[in-house]
């Protein structure tokens, strides 16, 4: 019997209900709880392996791609399980997009195309609004000015920096709530990450945004809250300022002050 497939709720506002994931017996996260608000900026910041990315990739089910893979406890999109097994995941995907650390232009596609690959590979691309689509997007991106009179060139010849921005383009075409960033500025140099950076802020009201991030001084700037993670337990989760203020947990203090890390 072939079960209707369900759209998730528009919005923007997750909630983590004792999240519990690994890889076969090695468990990651220890049971993560948070509430993340629509249309905010929120880092995750921690050690390597402390369980970031991972936590990243249990919002839109891309954790469960790996074989390996195992979660328990809850993820809500707008008060929507996500992991309902009637939510279709290429549906959630789409609200949930993700931008990854290194950028990944399809090689073997324009500028344009790159644009519009998600409607494309989903049958929901009209003809019609191709040219306007790819427009808004790229402007979202801050990109159409500078790729404008070259949409037909290969997105695998842009600077490293307008690639990650392309990706991001990507992403918002295909009309979003939520933007997953792992890391999206390390692979790039201090011009390309200030873009970067000057974007995520331009963007922040219109979509949730939650970005992993080693960088301190990039927490700091973009975002509204910060979760930090440590041995894969959310130790803190507070006001931005705050955290990197007057922080509750000495843990949260001995890692910004660079104690260990």
């Amino acid at each position: 019997m072939n079960v209707e497939q369900k759209e998730p709720a528009r919005g923007g506002a997750i909630e983590t209900r004792e999240i519990v994931a690994g890889f076969d017996t090695r468990e990651v996260l220890h049971g993560i709880s948070m509430q993340i608000q629509p249309g905010q900026v929120t880092a995750l910041i921690g050690p390597s392996g402390c369980g970031k990315s991972t936590f990243l990739r249990c919002l839109n089910r891309m954790h469960e791609l790996v074989p390996s893979a195992f979660i328990r406890g809850s993820v809500q999109l707008d008060g929507q399980e996500v992991y309902d097994p009637e939510l279709d995941p290429v549906f959630l995907r789409r609200r949930v997009g993700m931008v990854f650390q290194k950028p990944n232009p399809f090689p073997s596609m324009s500028i344009r195309d790159n644009v519009l690959a998600g409607l494309t590979l989903t049958n929901r691309l009209k003809a019609s609004e191709a040219d306007l689509l790819v427009e808004r997007a790229l402007n979202q991106a801050a990109l159409w000015d500078e790729v404008k009179d070259r949409l037909k060139s290969p997105g695998m010849s842009l600077s490293g920096g307008q690639q990650q921005r392309l990706c991001i383009a990507r992403s918002l075409a295909v009309d979003p709530d939520v933007l997953l960033m792992d890391e999206p500025c390390s692979a790039l140099d201090p011009i390309a990450t200030a873009r970067v950076e000057d974007l995520i802020q331009s963007l922040a009201g219109d979509y949730t945004i939650i970005i992993v991030t080693h960088n301190m001084q990039q927490a700091a700037r973009v975002s509204s809250r910060t979760a930090f993670l440590l041995s894969g337990e959310l130790v803190e989760f507070a006001e931005t300022n705050t955290i990197f203020t007057s922080p509750r947990d000495q843990r949260t203090e001995d890692y910004i002050t660079g104690k260990f890390g």
